[in-house]
């Protein structure tokens, strides 16, 4: 088998446009990265699966295995990107460009570059020395609805000891992130001319009613609900867009309002549901049938590492380093259903994702790529 250089499988991995967006213009399939992974993979000897993940548009999860038993290790990534601020960047996304100790291009640290550090790694790890089975899995539509990994998990095709999921986390193992939830609050009202107002009902002023009482609940959730384990300690709400009326001389006849909250793994996502359709109750009590919310796409729940089989003491040997903690989410909370120890740890840092010009500095590359090789050896080998 040709050897491909580390860069040459970088610049393959970037120069395949995988966007997810809800707006169907930017949205794209990432079948040819896929197809791509699966290729290079089969090279190695895995056995490729590729599942069409349904509800989504032509996308795709690849599952690779090597090896045959019980347990063993699941290296995890997602393969789509965020869109790109068109004008913002300085360079074509999607052409890798090296330069200071850099490699610049759309995914190369949010984090489609992941594959090819698990591609470099598996270039000296002796395969067929391995006593459990080693899987590499390639998920879709992580950056919108995570369907890739709530179908995978769903499917419960695996169960591995332990998982690592590739985002970038400069090295540093994450064992609990919050969840997330978006919801869409939507008041109806009855439009009008403005110079009579008891001939109308003002969609905006329903909402104004509404939004005192989600600032009431973003108080109770930053009171109640504190994790000291985070760098931000409490669940949050934020109030995020809004969009009403068409004309300053009608009374407003629709206004929606869009908000997220992020709970603390305390915080069961039903609970954070609840919580929010009661603030809401007196709006409802005032204008019957008027107030409506919705969930913008399913949630994604907090985070937890099972460590049940000593993951995050493996992780803390092999980096040097304590696990942490971080205020997004990811994929954790699914593949953590397959019934493994799941870690958050790659190289790169977040700061640069979903960035104009996202870069991942070259200096992750030998630390990556030794921490991949240990951690098959200790798990599989």
């Amino acid at each position: 088998m040709p050897q491909i250089t580390f860069l040459d499988t970088y610049r393959d991995i970037i120069e395949f446009p995988t966007i997810s967006a809800f707006d169907e213009k930017w949205d794209m399939t990432n079948r040819p990265l896929i197809d791509y992974l699966a290729t290079r993979l089969s090279d190695f000897g895995f056995d490729i699966s590729i599942q069409n993940v349904p509800g989504a548009r032509n996308k795709y999860n690849m599952l690779a295995k090597f090896g045959s038993g019980e347990g063993g290790l699941l290296l995890a990534g997602h393969s789509d990107t965020v869109p790109f601020d068109e004008g913002r960047w300085t360079q074509d996304p999607f052409v890798l460009r090296q330069a200071d100790e850099r490699l610049y291009g759309l995914g190369t640290c949010d984090m489609k570059g992941f594959f090819a550090f698990i591609l470099e790694a598996l270039q000296t790890i002796p395969l067929k020395q391995l006593k459990k089975p080693l899987y590499v899995l390639a998920t879709a539509d992580e950056e919108t609805s995570m369907a890739g990994a709530r179908f995978f998990a769903q499917q419960q095709l695996i169960k591995p000891d332990m998982a690592i999921i590739g985002e970038p986390t400069e090295l540093k193992a994450i064992s609990r992130h919050k969840g997330h939830m978006a919801h869409t609050l939507t008041a109806e009202g009855q439009a009008g001319h403005s110079s009579d107002p008891a001939r109308g009902v003002n969609a905006i002023e329903i909402l104004h009613q509404a939004i005192g009482q989600l600032l009431t609940l973003k108080q109770q959730l930053h009171d109640q609900y504190r994790d000291d384990d985070f760098s931000v300690p409490y669940a949050t709400l934020n109030l995020g867009h809004i969009h009403g009326g068409d004309g300053e001389n009608r009374i407003c006849g629709h206004c929606q309002l869009s908000f997220d909250l992020r709970p603390v793994p305390a915080l069961p996502d039903e609970d954070a549901i609840r919580l929010i359709d009661e603030a809401l109750k007196p709006v409802h009590s005032h204008y019957p049938g008027r107030l409506s919310r919705a969930l913008m796409y399913p949630t994604a729940p907090a985070f937890a590492c099972r460590n049940e089989h000593g993951l995050v003491e493996l992780a803390e040997q092999l980096t040097g380093q304590p696990v942490g903690s971080a205020n997004y989410a990811t994929e954790g909370p699914f593949i953590n259903q397959l019934g493994c120890d799941t870690l958050i740890l790659g190289p790169g840092s977040i700061e640069q994702a979903h960035q104009p010009d996202e870069f991942i500095d070259l200096h992750y590359v030998d630390p990556t790529v030794t921490l991949l090789r240990n951690m098959v050896k200790h798990v599989c080998a």
